[in-house]
């Protein structure tokens, strides 16, 4: 197992997220949220809080997970 690294750092519904790959971005609030990470993943995040349930649906993989084709 390796080492991890993760920081975030929140602005009101903003947050920073800094990582071993990058930055990544996030804004929305507790319910809501529209995340983008450091590799380029964008998704949109629904929770109901107090109960650990959460939906995710995926726009973009990001770049590390394109296929060589894809890169073009």
């Amino acid at each position: 197992m390796g080492w991890r690294f993760r920081k975030s750092v929140r602005k009101g519904p903003f947050r920073l997220n800094f990582s071993k790959h990058g930055m990544g971005t996030s804004v929305g609030t507790r319910t809501v949220r529209v995340t983008q990470s450091a590799t380029g993943q964008r998704r949109l995040t629904f929770t109901i809080p107090g109960t650990g349930l959460s939906w995710q649906k995926v726009f973009s993989r990001g770049r590390r997970h394109r296929r060589p084709e894809e890169q073009l």
